[in-house]
């Protein structure tokens, strides 16, 4: 069924066209996943369709009665809301009556009558469920305190909250801008699992490519504000992109030879004197003009860099904390020439921290850590840089650099360099408050490339770029002739770089581990696991037959290594022992205060006591529910091997 029908959609800001002509619909059955470089269009296409935001011309038609979803990039907020109040302020009766509930327990001034009016409502309504699930996905989405008021969350945190609302306010079409930003490596392998299984339709914008991969089943890509479709998911789409490049290449050929047998004939002295020259000569100067603009300078990225002796860092039972919180525990460790460091670790666990002692940004506690003379840093951090807004974006690159040598001593110039990290010559003179964030975000990492590091640290360098710009990226990673040192949640692009992962456990400790992403999944969640049990786990693990089936390159090196065993820890096989057991009783218990609060009737000071502690008790049933989901999965496993 065909949910929405977009029709020769145009918008522009300033001169700047982004979207021209664009015609598409959306059907039922459609998760579609939208790439494109910073700039192209592609949130505010997403806002048009959402309804936030106006086209200048054309239309969208929205089947009758449909609900859309919308998750934006930047989040607005009450900051006086709490969060269950955040999540629960939808239009339906259902989220309405939640809503009402949770600002009237919250509150001091409600009266017993009032409580107890809307407790009768929410049970009429068969409420209760609605709101247990919110709590799940809250809590799988790493937010636990419910009565925190929203002004006082971080922005992952707030984004976090905005898309539990999204995910629990059930829509015939998700929208969804970014979801992956903030999110660690378990939340987003249980995202990608909980979206899947989802019947509404789905459109994103992510740059996560395995999440693109495993989640979508159509591809949009928005080129120069046209629209490209493509049927499949992301590695489908590379399939699809590549045979159509090869034919534009094939028709550009054409065009080429075309191009000199017109070029020869005008420089043998073509007379415009008849209608026929006339029109071939206009002719040649419209192909003239296309060969112009569709011609593109590509250049090899073996960037030579500044040259690395072999001390680069060495880390001496490292120790740093946060106020009474241990963020690295007497770490040790020497980072060699050349290495390929992934950092991992859920959130909170100090990646970042880690990194910024490294880079010298911050200074241990005890320990020591020093670097090696040659040793010239580039460091890429997770927060935008300030950047000057009246300053001409090429003039701004330059300041890093004029030029980078390749390996051969070829010079590639800040300008060339610019069209190679994806700016037009009319983007690279645009001053740099008139950029998306995507774009600057873009420039700020070829600002620290221009100024030809050794060692490149780069802290969630995906978080608002673009796949196109990270493919770049890649590339230029691939030869670079130094160290990187990377923190990120993108499971793609730790698979292609690093080839050691530093494990942060969340409790101070550091373990090494020699391979990829892909190849030591299972110890990454068993070392986490070890300190913070998360319910998500057994999600992870449950779909990994699903991973090993689209197994990548990076997959297939590992696969002559034997795979470390899955086993119940210690505490894990003493929880499973009596795990039911506990169960049981809780559930035992809810019956008993529900029982105890019908029993009560009006006796209000009897239910203020028994009302809290019936959530309570909930409460537990539920995290130890999940706690019996997680460990049923890995004795599963452990039967199966």
């Amino acid at each position: 069924m065909n949910l929405l029908t977009v029709t020769k959609l145009r918008k522009a800001y300033g001169e700047r066209p982004l979207l021209q002509d664009i015609s598409f619909g959306i059907s039922d059955s459609d998760k579609i996943g939208i790439i494109g470089v910073n700039g192209s269009g592609k949130s505010t296409l997403l806002k048009i369709i959402a309804g936030s935001e106006m086209p200048d011309e054309g239309q969208v038609t929205r089947l009758g009665g449909l609900r859309i979803e919308y998750l934006p990039q930047n989040i607005e907020i009450d900051p006086e809301r709490n969060v269950m109040e955040q999540v629960f302020r939808g239009e339906s009766a259902n989220l309405k009556l939640i809503g009402q509930y949770e600002r009237a327990a919250s509150s001091e001034s409600t009266t017993p009558e009032v409580l107890m009016d809307l407790i009768q409502k929410m049970d009429e309504m068969d409420a209760w469920s609605l709101e247990q699930e919110a709590k799940v996905i809250l809590t799988k989405l790493g937010i636990f305190d419910f009565d925190a008021k929203m002004g006082m969350l971080s922005g992952g945190q707030r984004k976090r909250v905005a898309l539990a609302a999204a995910l629990i306010n059930k829509a015939d079409l998700l929208i969804l801008d970014e979801p992956t930003n903030h999110l660690d490596h378990l939340t987003i392998e249980w995202l990608e699992t909980y979206l899947k299984s989802q019947k509404s339709a789905l459109m994103m914008i992510t740059h996560d490519r395995y999440f693109l991969d495993r989640v979508v089943n159509e591809i949009m890509e928005l080129d120069n504000g046209s629209v490209y479709m493509y049927t499949g998911n992301y590695a489908q789409y590379l399939s699809q992109k590549s045979e159509r490049e090869t034919e534009a290449e094939a028709r550009e050929a054409r065009k080429m030879n075309l191009y000199r047998r017109e070029l020869a004939w005008i420089r043998r002295g073509a007379q415009a004197r008849s209608t026929k020259q006339k029109a071939r000569i206009q002719r040649f100067e419209s192909l003239k003009e296309s060969m112009s603009s569709e011609t593109k300078d590509r250049f090899e990225m073996d960037i030579a860099g500044t040259r690395l002796g072999k001390k680069v860092i060495e880390i001496e039972s490292m120790r740093f904390s946060y106020g009474d919180r241990l963020m690295i525990d007497h770490f040790s460790y020497t980072v060699q020439r050349y290495d390929r460091i992934g950092i991992v670790g859920e959130n909170g666990a100090g990646k970042s921290t880690l990194m910024r002692l490294m880079a010298g940004e911050l200074h241990p506690d005890d320990g020591e850590i020093s670097w090696g003379e040659t040793v010239k840093i580039g460091y890429f951090a997770q927060e935008m840089a300030e950047m000057p807004g009246d300053m001409r974006a090429v003039e701004w690159i330059k300041e890093g650099g004029e030029y980078v040598e390749t390996a051969s001593g070829e010079r590639i110039t800040a300008s060339q360099m610019m069209e190679r990290f994806l700016f037009s010559s009319d983007l690279q003179w645009s001053y740099i408050g008139k950029l998306s964030g995507g774009e600057k975000r873009r420039l700020q990492l070829l600002r620290v490339l221009m100024e030809a590091p050794n060692v490149l640290m780069l802290d969630e360098p995906t978080n608002d770029l673009d796949t196109q710009t990270l493919t770049v990226l890649e590339a230029y990673l691939e030869y670079f002739r130094g160290t990187v040192i990377l923190v990120s949640h993108d499971r793609y692009m730790l698979d292609k770089i690093a080839d050691k992962l530093l494990i942060l456990r969340g409790d101070g400790s550091v373990i090494e581990r020699s391979g990829n992403y892909a190849f030591l999944v299972e110890d990454v969640l068993k070392e986490l696991s070890e300190t913070t049990a998360t319910p998500l786990k057994s999600e992870v693990l449950k779909n990994k037959g699903e991973r090993d089936g689209q197994k990548s390159e990076s997959n297939v090196q590992g696969e002559t290594k034997k795979n470390k065993p899955i086993r119940f820890s210690f505490k894990e096989q003493k929880e499973w022992e009596k795990i039911e057991d506990d169960m049981a009783a809780l559930e035992q218990r809810v019956g008993d205060l529900e029982e105890q609060i019908k029993a009560a009737g009006s006796d209000y000071m009897a239910l203020e006591a028994l009302l809290p502690e019936k959530e309570k008790a909930e409460s537990d049933l539920s995290e130890k529910m999940e706690r019996w989901v997680y460990l049923s999965a890995i004795a599963e496993e452990m039967e199966g091997q």
